[in-house]
């Protein structure tokens, strides 16, 4: 296991000091971060926490996920590198064709 935690499911609330505070109960931390969207500016409602031990990490996992901080349910887990997440979903409501389809209109 890892020292690296994903924090998911994060209220809009939550700032840098509060995830800080709320994992160093479980045990050391090493550094905090949220992610944030660069164009508008606010948190895109996670982040990652690394600790300072792997049984710090362990604490923190047993300590706040499913726990409530800032009124929402937090999901928080081992930190996966990029390359092993699955693959996302196409979608964004094209068809197969790579338009809309026919909406009403034959222009």
């Amino acid at each position: 296991m890892g020292k690296r935690l994903f924090v998911g499911g994060m209220s809009f609330d939550t700032t840098l000091d509060t995830l800080k505070s709320a994992f160093a109960q479980a045990g050391g931390v090493e550094s905090a971060e949220i992610k944030y969207d660069k164009l508008k500016g606010y948190h895109k409602g996670f982040g990652f926490v690394e600790m300072v031990s792997e049984e710090d990490a362990k604490k923190a996992i047993e300590m706040w996920n499913g726990k409530e901080l800032d009124g929402r349910k937090l999901t928080v887990n081992e930190a996966r590198p990029m390359g092993e997440r699955p693959p996302r979903r196409e979608g964004g409501g094209y068809d197969r064709r790579g338009d809309f389809g026919n909406q009403g209109s034959n222009w």
